[in-house]
């Protein structure tokens, strides 16, 4: 499949990128040109056929590259999603239906989904960085051994106000010092549950403090 994307890239953008701007993202296209496109996406579904495949690749991937590139705001983000879109297109051409649809309706729908998926990963990495950020307030070298203890004392006020579980994996990370996989093994639960109750705990006791100390 990457070969078949790779041969695609160079000779598909090129001839691609010439056309991009005579045809807007919608159904109101040409009914010759929807019937081409329909017949290209049969014939790949059907026969696995790598020139067919290549001229949607030529016509949807810049439209796709446009999209992400403004979605996105990364070119590098933006040519993943003509990757990941188009691959569902190849891999997936059997489960189109025309009479569902258009086949611009239908590759435009892989392409939000996917983006969707990839603003949410995004979104996902910049809250995994926030614990770096908020417990540096508590661990100021400045500070006197008395004034340690009260802030450790109104940090941990604030932490006994989290749910139960946003609770035990936050004083799991963060006051018994245990990694998030070693606080995974020792619960039983999964990493990807960890992350997600140490994101949410996080969260609210960032609001706590900005309410306290701002």
């Amino acid at each position: 499949m990457q070969n078949i994307q790779s041969q695609c890239r160079q000779s598909g953008y090129d001839k691609a990128y010439n056309r991009q701007n005579k045809h807007s993202m919608d159904d109101n296209k040409p009914d010759t040109l929807l019937t081409e496109l329909t017949a290209h996406l049969v014939n790949v579904a059907n026969n696995r056929d790598k020139s067919a495949y290549a001229e949607l690749f030529s016509y949807f991937a810049p439209k796709i590259l446009n999209f992400g590139n403004q979605k996105l705001a990364s070119q590098g983000l933006a040519m993943d999603l003509v990757q990941e879109t188009m691959t569902t297109v190849w891999t997936k051409a059997h489960l189109f239906d025309a009479d569902k649809g258009a086949i611009t309706t239908w590759v435009f729908t892989i392409m939000r989904n996917r983006c969707f998926d990839m603003l949410r990963k995004v979104q996902h990495n910049k809250e995994d960085t926030f614990g770096d950020d908020i417990w540096p307030v508590f661990e100021t070298p400045e500070a006197t051994e008395h004034e340690d203890h009260i802030l450790t004392a109104k940090l941990l006020k604030h932490v006994d106000a989290l749910p139960p579980l946003q609770r035990q994996v936050v004083k799991g990370i963060y006051l018994q010092e245990l990694s998030q996989q070693e606080l995974s093994s020792k619960l039983s639960v999964p990493l990807g549950t960890i992350k997600s109750r140490l994101r949410l705990g996080l969260v609210k006791l960032r609001s706590i403090l900005e309410k306290h100390y701002d």
